[in-house]
């Protein structure tokens, strides 16, 4: 009996291990990836394309604008003379959705760890905004760019580096012209500078009434062949839109980004007293994005050529949409590098992807070296980053003839 009761405990013991193999076979484990601080599990399996991530270092603030509440969300602390990272996201989206997926990327994090990075949403656009009451007035794109310097005083600020994508790069580069003396430097992304015409407006007023608005908007993000073509990602950001932004603010602030006027610059030199953004310049661009026309092919005469070439950089984004920062952050973390670079900020850093994370000298991939060669004549030393205020570190050039050559520096990477 006992020889039994040994043969029958180890049988059992062989059946669990078989079964307890046979469920381990079953279950298809991905690709393991670490987890950033905060990130929580079950965002990941809702969003799919990306993470709305809960990070405890990121504080919340509601700041009082003379044009209303201001939601804004902000990592650090001013230090020293070091400018802030000032972001702001395109219509449809808001922080989360718009920027999670740029600056949770590790490479992106070695740079933002030198400075306070503030993310500011739209009027009633940041997830579990109130719905506004009605008959509110919307504020146009010159007051949400008048609303900003409320956000610097705030903080303390004394000048920041913005970020914006879309309706957020006009807002922004509004801002810049308003108030120059804020803006140490400008990252636009996929910027449309000029306003809509009747037949845009009507086309618009058109596609409203015979499509949703998260559909509506989803062409203003994507362009159609990502439409058609990347519907995973298509159908994360309509579930998104659709659940986390609310809709009838959304219509306001999509009403107001389509009644834009044109941005009022013009190239130093081509006309008298020109206005134009004073501080450099990072105009990036997927090469399949919604906003090529306003970007890359009308540039001649659209922003590109109204820009001052000796600090105005353009990239354009192989294998990239309407949304490069989450399409390409790789690519576009390398190009702001070099871009902090040029304005004395960050002489090195090193890049995880090339270097396997061993050794720090490795060198930029040849594109992007010519990127920081047409941004810079040479770089400081790291210690800029908390000495007085750097002046960006670009190619003199004479005012005279800038009508005649473009100076600007075309990058596709």
């Amino acid at each position: 009996m006992k020889v039994l009761g040994h043969r029958l405990q180890l049988l059992t013991g062989l059946l669990l291990h078989d079964v307890t193999m046979a469920g381990l076979q079953e279950l298809r484990f991905p690709e393991e990836k670490p987890l950033l601080r905060g990130q929580d599990m079950t965002e990941l399996g809702v969003t799919r394309g990306f993470a709305l991530v809960v990070d405890t270092d990121w504080k919340e603030h509601d700041i009082e604008t003379p044009y209303g509440l201001l939601h804004v969300v902000i990592r650090g602390s001013p230090k020293g003379n070091r400018p802030a990272i000032l972001t702001y996201h395109d219509v449809g989206l808001n922080h989360k959705l718009c920027f999670n997926t740029f600056f949770n990327f590790e490479d992106m994090q070695e740079i933002t760890k030198h400075f306070v990075v503030c993310h500011v949403d739209a009027p009633g656009q940041q997830v579990g905004a109130s719905q506004f009451p009605q008959g509110y007035q919307f504020p146009s794109m010159e007051q949400l760019a008048a609303m900003l310097p409320s956000v610097v005083q705030h903080f303390g600020f004394k000048y920041v580096i913005g970020i914006g994508v879309g309706a957020g790069a006009y807002v922004l580069a509004k801002f810049a012209l308003i108030f120059p003396d804020l803006v140490e430097g400008l990252v636009l992304m996929n910027i449309d500078p000029n306003g809509k015409g009747w037949i845009d407006w009507a086309a618009t007023k058109l596609s409203g009434l015979t499509s949703t608005l998260p559909d509506t908007v989803l062409s203003h993000l994507f362009s159609q062949e990502e439409l058609v073509n990347n519907t995973e990602q298509v159908q994360s950001y309509r579930q998104q839109i659709s659940n986390v932004v609310n809709q009838a603010n959304l219509q306001l602030f999509w009403n107001m980004y389509n009644s834009r006027r044109d941005l009022d610059i013009n190239r130093p030199g081509t006309v008298p007293n020109a206005k134009t953004l004073r501080c450099p310049v990072m105009l990036v661009v997927g090469d399949n994005a919604p906003a090529e026309d306003g970007v890359v092919k009308g540039s001649i005469v659209d922003c590109n050529s109204k820009l001052d070439p000796t600090t105005t950089t353009f990239l354009k984004m192989a294998d990239s949409g309407g949304l490069p920062q989450v399409t390409q952050p790789g690519k576009l973390t390398e190009a702001f590098k070099y871009f902090l670079q040029g304005m004395g900020y960050i002489a090195h850093l090193k890049d995880r992807r090339l270097s396997g994370g061993t050794d720090p000298g490795c060198l930029p991939s040849a594109s992007m070296t010519r990127l920081a060669r047409s941004r810079t004549a040479s770089l400081t030393s790291a210690s800029s980053v908390d000495g007085s205020r750097p002046q960006p570190c670009t190619h003199s050039e004479s005012n005279e003839g800038m009508g005649q050559v473009n100076h600007t520096m075309e990058v596709s990477c």
